[in-house]
């Protein structure tokens, strides 16, 4: 297998190229376009046999790549921030239609004001959409990941479209080794196309009337029990590729050093690195078992495994880069559900808005004075923690703490 030296985004395209993919549609958005224009460089130099449509939006984008999956292609799509929320439509007319398709989202900030930069805002917007959404840490994990997702979104026992999120610039424009499969050992490994149904003239075949309320009703617990079934077959997936190209990554929760840790911090995306570095130095300058629980996918929701890493931990830390505006942030969310009724403490913190840079340094702190007051009080229950940029602090305390 080559190694090669890839951003992010060429990651994608390199990845969708192994598929055989036959159905591109592409729109430019920051900081997504690379990725369609490789493709397109790809299909025009002859290395890629696929159709590639040029659209006039994001909507028509997914639209297109949703009628050539219902027809029986292999299709994929690309796009990030307001892109994706001006699809928001029609991810839902794919996932209720139990149609198996797979679209990058290379996370960025949304507006206004206006901002390119990496948060985690636009894909956490669309968890209810009944799509599998799956957070990339690296360029390798980039590329294995959107493999990984057609073989999941095509399986049988789901049969749902599956969205590939990776952080903006930090992992889209920023070059890594990548150790690429040869074609041949994917098309071993990844089975031709397979999908519930296909709409063409012949098959007499619709999707989208008028139907019940009974049906529609029944039709939305299906999607609740794919996305169930779809946790055995993205861990099955992870394993599998693990022992056909050497890596796998922990199926939906990826741990370091959770072994023998007291306190967690619990994560998803690029930053996740830096949390380990947070880990590494907590055990070492302050005595302190930290280990971490990287969420690599955000629907279907992996409360099991989660509550088998947490749930006798003494506190748990969890690191949103969004937050649901009243609430709080949506890991934190979903992570202190499922750990309801346990003694388990919490904080929960809202940082790196916008792009904003939050390394090891300004974890560990955080973890750290999480950890003394839940030495101090027995149980600390710390919801919504927002971590100021740096020239906001202003010498004072570094997290600004809300009642």
């Amino acid at each position: 297998m080559p190694v090669l030296a890839l951003t992010g985004n060429s990651a994608v395209a390199h990845a969708v190229k192994l598929a055989r993919v036959k159905v591109i549609a592409a729109y430019p958005i920051t900081p997504q376009t690379t990725i369609v224009e490789k493709l397109s460089e790809m299909v025009e130099k002859g290395e890629l046999d696929a159709k590639l449509i040029r659209v006039e939006s994001e909507h028509s984008a997914l639209a297109a790549v949703y009628g050539a999956a219902s027809a029986g292609a292999r299709a994929f799509t690309a796009t990030a921030s307001h892109g994706l929320l001006y699809m928001h439509e029609v991810l839902w007319w794919a996932a209720g239609a139990r149609i198996p398709l797979v679209m990058a989202v290379v996370a960025r900030a949304i507006g206004p004001p206006w901002n390119i930069h990496v948060d985690h805002q636009d894909f956490m917007d669309q968890r209810d959409t009944g799509w599998i959404i799956a957070v990339a840490q690296d360029n390798q994990e980039v590329l294995d990941l959107t493999l990984q997702a057609f073989r999941v979104s095509e399986d049988p026992r789901v049969y749902l479209p599956f969205m590939v999120a990776l952080d903006g610039f930090i992992l889209s424009h920023t070059t890594a080794p990548v150790d690429v499969p040869e074609q041949e050992a994917v098309d071993s490994w990844l089975p031709p196309r397979r999908q519930p149904y296909v709409i063409a003239p012949e098959t007499g075949v619709s999707m989208g009337n008028i139907v019940p309320d009974e049906d529609y009703f029944m039709m939305r617990l299906s999607i609740q029990e794919a996305m169930n079934a779809a946790k055995t077959v993205i861990e099955e997936v992870d394993r599998d590729y693990g022992k056909t190209f050497g890596r796998s990554y922990g199926g939906l929760v990826d741990c370091y050093r959770c072994g023998d840790a007291d306190y967690f911090i619990v994560i998803t995306g690029s930053w996740a690195g830096e949390a380990r570095i947070a880990a590494d130095q907590l055990r070492e300058q302050a005595g302190v078992k930290v280990g971490v629980a990287r969420v690599r996918v955000v629907r279907p929701w992996p409360e099991e495994r989660l509550k088998e890493i947490l749930g006798s931990a003494r506190g748990v830390v969890v690191f949103d880069r969004a937050v649901s505006f009243g609430a709080k942030g949506q890991l934190f969310t979903d992570t202190a559900a499922s750990l309801y009724g346990s003694k388990v403490s919490l904080r929960g913190v809202i940082a790196g808005l916008g792009g904003v840079d939050v390394a090891a340094e300004d974890m560990a702190p955080v973890v750290l004075d999480f950890v003394e007051r839940v030495e101090e009080q027995g149980f600390v229950y710390e919801p919504t923690h927002w971590l100021l940029p740096p020239k906001y602090r202003k010498g004072v305390e570094r997290v600004a703490r809300e009642a």
